[in-house]
């Protein structure tokens, strides 16, 4: 938190005295926002929120010519789908219905398995859904949540806010960061042993910050394993297009556990997924959501409840995620540009993490993963021991220490590791 308090502060200073820096701008690395880099938005997706903006210039001849058939064809279809075609209204808690309807038809095209509307909620990104089921799952300070080891700091965050206690399951960074069953089992029965209930398991897959893709059998274990230990599998997939490294492939939970033979009686499941990751890159945009299974109808009346505190998610990142789930499909005018457009941008993604993976196992005294998926490396940096003595003189953790000297020299910004809860 300092150092991105510290770089918004050297942001200002560039600005008004940009002589005093060697550099002339603040280069993010610290957060996956991929059009503050430069990465441009999906035309279609664009399209049809600047028509279902301003809805008056759908009849008009010039639109026409402007803008893609399906674009326009799309934004009538969400006008119909809003009562009134009122769109700045505020929409059912859960999400406008239709656009549920689209999420989950597109689910079931991706999986071949169900999918109900009723069991998607719509949230302004994955953070508040993760929020929400933080707040369903936590009762006190002796409810936990398993939890993979380096950690995005959202759901450490949010497990303290809810007065919970994260039961650590630290991966294995010289195999490529492996969550092991055998970790999980042993962790778990450590909390056990501390009078700790744990509730859930969360796993991150593509995995942040680590990068890693989970083989199908691994995910196989996994979900044998909560089903065992009557825990709710927490499933963040928010950047399942993200899979850079042949013979690797996203397969959601969901998919994994049906396949296995288990239904809606039988685990327990929350799937997030946003549109602020994957080759979309709309983190502004406020979109999301997740899908909620094998939860009792008492227990799905609570989450409605939560959800009905906020109102509604935003109506543009509704929208969003929407798209998402039903891009353009073979015979649109948007299909090949949209699809160009798409693996371009995934293809980028990989050829960088590739290029920085490579530059960083070059320099002295570093070591990097490849990463499989996702948008992050997570490279180990040793430093020599007069440095380390120096941070901990100043009562700073070593990570912290390069990357505030870094930030200073270079202005590029990281995360200290430490930060993931990762170890020394």
């Amino acid at each position: 938190m300092l150092i991105c308090i510290s770089s918004n502060k050297l942001q200002q200073e560039i600005q008004t005295k940009p002589e005093a820096h060697l550099f002339e701008e603040i280069l993010y690395c610290n957060i996956g926002n991929p059009q503050s880099l430069g990465q441009q938005p999906i035309t279609f997706f664009r399209e049809v929120l600047a028509l279902f903006d301003h809805p008056s210039i759908l009849d008009k001849s010039e639109t026409q010519g402007l803008i893609s058939a399906d674009s326009i064809e799309r934004a009538w279809q969400i006008l119909d789908q809003i009562p009134g075609r009122a769109t700045g209204a505020y929409s059912h808690s859960q999400g406008i219905k239709g656009l549920r309807d689209n999420i989950a038809a597109g689910i079931e095209d991706r999986e071949g398995f169900p999918a109900d509307p009723n069991d998607i909620f719509l949230t302004d990104g994955a953070s508040p859904a993760v929020h929400m089921m933080m707040q369903l799952l936590i009762r006190s300070e002796k409810d936990g949540i398993l939890c993979p080891i380096p950690l995005y700091p959202l759901y450490s965050a949010s497990i303290a806010l809810h007065g919970g206690a994260l039961v650590p399951c630290y991966l294995d960074e010289a195999t490529g960061w492996g969550l092991k069953v055998s970790e999980l089992r042993k962790q778990l029965e450590t909390a056990r042993s501390k009078g700790i209930t744990v509730r859930a398991l969360l796993v991150i897959n593509p995995g942040n910050p680590t990068g890693q893709v989970l083989a199908e059998e691994n995910q196989k274990a996994i979900v044998e394993f909560c089903k065992q230990e009557g825990l709710v599998l927490l499933a963040d997939e928010v950047y399942q297009e993200n899979v850079y490294v042949p013979g690797r492939k996203f397969h959601s939970f969901k998919k994994v556990s049906r396949s296995m033979g288990y239904d809606e009686k039988d685990i327990s499941l929350v799937s997030f997924q946003s549109v602020s990751k994957g080759y979309y890159g709309e983190c502004g945009k406020r979109g999301g959501y997740m899908e909620v299974t094998v939860f009792s109808a008492d227990v799905r009346e609570q989450i409605y409840k939560v959800a009905s505190v906020n109102l509604c998610s935003n109506i543009f990142g509704q929208i969003l995620a929407s798209l998402v789930m039903s891009p353009p499909r073979v015979g649109d005018e948007s299909y090949e540009s949209h699809n160009a457009e798409r693996d371009g941008i995934l293809s980028s993604l990989a050829r960088r993490a590739k290029t920085l993976k490579d530059a960083f196992n070059k320099l002295e005294g570093v070591t990097c993963n490849k990463a499989e998926g996702a948008m992050y490396l997570f490279p180990r940096i040793c430093q020599p021991e007069k440095a380390i003595k120096v941070a901990e003189a100043t009562k700073t953790a070593p990570d912290a220490f390069y990357c505030r000297h870094l930030l200073t020299a270079t202005g590029i910004v990281f995360v200290p590791g430490s930060g993931f809860g990762q170890v020394s």
